[in-house]
């Protein structure tokens, strides 16, 4: 998917050391950004990322930081709320040993430790878009059921009989 903002790196360019990258999205990119990940709005986005160098791929260590708006699953009204989030991706070319094996994935069952890093991604080529990797980062941490502050649900069950032995008997009340 052609994404409207790209920030991207080459893997050789680690070969000189860490590489240290602000990413600040301007207003209109961060509107694209919004309706990408199913915002309202995102009136603020900034991440400090080091990309260094990681086996034969990159380790992309970062933070950041964002002002998003959802809608309230409760209220329905718009509300703005800020996060604060790591950021910690690992990167091998194609072909590397240390890239995940494609082939047996499909056919067999994996093991998952919620605790254990992530497997590595394998790049399509020689480029880290470490913009495609600040947004994944903020779509993981957008709440998927927000609620804004001081938002109670109030539910009053219904509490008519809604037996069908109620119907009949309502039926025979208004026959008589």
């Amino acid at each position: 998917m052609k994404r409207a903002w790209s920030q991207t790196i080459r893997l050789q360019e680690l070969s000189k050391g860490p590489v240290k990258v602000r990413l600040e999205p301007d207003a209109e990119t961060r509107a694209l950004i919004a309706k990408e990940i199913g915002l309202e709005s995102l009136s603020a986005l900034t991440a400090d990322i080091t990309v260094h160098a990681w086996l034969d791929g990159a380790e992309i260590l970062g933070q950041l930081d964002a002002v998003v708006e959802q809608i309230c699953g409760v209220s329905l009204d718009a509300f703005e709320q800020p996060l604060t989030a790591d950021i910690e991706f690992r990167v091998v070319p194609a072909g590397s040993p240390h890239a995940p094996p494609e082939s047996e994935a499909a056919t067999v069952e994996l093991e998952f430790d919620p605790d254990e890093p992530d497997p590595p991604d394998v790049l399509a080529d020689e480029e880290i878009d470490l913009s495609a990797y600040l947004i994944e980062q903020l779509a993981l941490e957008i709440d998927p059921f927000p609620r804004k502050p001081g938002a109670v649900f109030e539910y009053a069950p219904d509490t008519t009989d809604l037996s069908p032995f109620a119907a009949l008997k309502k039926l025979k009340g208004e026959g008589e």
